[in-house]
């Protein structure tokens, strides 16, 4: 490969919340505990990646603080053209101008720009669940009521939508807001392009304005496809709103910046004077250079090869969880780096709780993330964007002190 995929990098004293959080009470209850003597730290649980991301990143972040100035500025052309390139080079986007892109903080920034455009305090809105801790802290500490819609398994263990039961509580609810979420996080589903043509006759037979999370877009695994919600149909293009982000995909979160993809003029005058209101969603100049870098040519070869590496991990881990860990359940995901695991089985087979499995795993050093909060009730996420010996690492450590020999 051309890129560095395989050398340990070392987090520690650059601020990484997945290093530095470790066993400390950061005030958000999220962070593991630090492990036993003799355990170094394997980072599994905040969704940021141990890759140092494409070199294009950097050289254009140190290439524009050389000027010493950094006053107001503008989104320049490049900018635009970069994103547009990007969108029809990966995912076939035809007929996106620079007008239907705007600028946000995050995705979740957007996410509530755009719901409190459309929605009050106190309304309700259909997310799918098991659901992104991120969408349910930010909806509901803006006051509106969540509705869930339960993803479930088919014979497969593919994860799929209940059509029916999404109609259903859109009307009893008198929902006209829904969060979508492509590829979904936690479950790792790449959905198929009728999956998604189904959803949006819901939607639309409700009246119903679509955000879509497709910031995991771009991390696809084993040949799957993303396919762009607002591509389905020409009324998806009119009722979604679509928010992207170079972070995820880049492992540069902490730049901060993402955008939203409105084709239609009314949504987007919404949101936009939404999101103006607050006089914060600006962006910051060397986060536009940044998305400029990752968007290069360089940054096309770049993700071919993370996705690759990526596909090695999720296949080594599903098929080490099926060979070792019975009673452990996992839908192995086509998108994203994220394994989300199933551990009803083994607990109760075992008579041990999650609050003990968990523990177990902090104890030898593997990081993972209670799945708890994701409304699972015997589930534990782990992030795979590592280097395949840390991931090997991690999961002979669980064969040997955890799944097998937990006292």
């Amino acid at each position: 490969m051309k890129y560095d995929f395989t050398s340990i990098m070392e987090r520690h004293g650059k601020d990484a919340i997945a290093v530095e959080s470790i066993g400390k009470n950061d005030g958000t209850g999220f962070a593991p505990d630090a492990p036993k003597e003799g355990f170094d730290v394997i980072p599994m649980w905040v969704a940021d990646m141990n890759f140092p991301t494409v070199p294009t990143v950097p050289e254009a972040i140190i290439e524009r603080a050389k000027h010493p100035a950094y006053g107001y500025f503008s989104l320049t052309e490049e900018y635009f053209q970069s994103i547009i390139r990007w969108h029809e080079r990966r995912n076939g986007v035809t007929g996106l101008s620079a007008e239907c892109i705007g600028y946000e903080n995050g995705v979740l920034g957007g996410v509530i720009s755009a719901l409190t455009a459309f929605a009050a305090p106190g309304d309700a809105v259909l997310l799918h669940s098991p659901t992104y801790i991120g969408f349910t802290r930010s909806i509901e500490n803006n006051g509106f009521e969540i509705v869930h819609s339960p993803l479930t398994r088919d014979e497969n263990g593919i994860w799929r939508m209940d059509y029916e039961d999404m109609d259903r509580k859109l009307k009893e609810n008198e929902i006209h807001v829904a969060v979508f979420c492509s590829p979904h996080n936690p479950c790792g589903r790449v959905w198929e392009r009728w999956e998604l043509e189904r959803a949006m006759e819901v939607y639309k037979a409700n009246d119903c304005v679509v955000i879509s999370d497709e910031i995991w877009s771009d991390i696809l695994l084993n040949g799957h496809r993303h396919i762009p919600l607002q591509s389905v149909s020409e009324d998806a293009r009119r009722r979604t709103i679509a928010l992207y982000a170079p972070s995820k995909t880049f492992n540069m979160s902490g730049m901060i910046g993402s955008y939203h993809i409105i084709y239609d003029k009314y949504l987007r005058d919404r949101v936009r004077a939404k999101s103006s209101k607050p006089h914060y969603n600006d962006m910051n100049v060397l986060s536009m250079h940044a998305l400029i870098g990752a968007y290069k040519p360089e940054g096309y070869e770049w993700v071919d090869e993370l996705c690759q590496v990526l596909s090695g991990n999720i296949n080594f881990a599903c098929d080490y969880i099926a060979n070792h860990f019975e009673g452990v359940k996992v839908s192995k995901p086509q998108g994203t780096y994220m394994l989300f695991l199933d551990c009803r089985e083994w607990c109760e087979a075992n008579g041990k709780t999650m609050d003990e499995l968990e523990k177990a795993g902090w104890d030898v050093g593997v990081a993972w993330q209670d799945g708890r909060m994701f409304h699972d009730p015997y589930a534990i996420r782990m992030n795979l964007a590592l280097p395949l010996s840390r991931v090997q690492e991690a999961f002979a450590r669980l064969d040997r002190y955890v799944f097998h020999n937990m006292e």
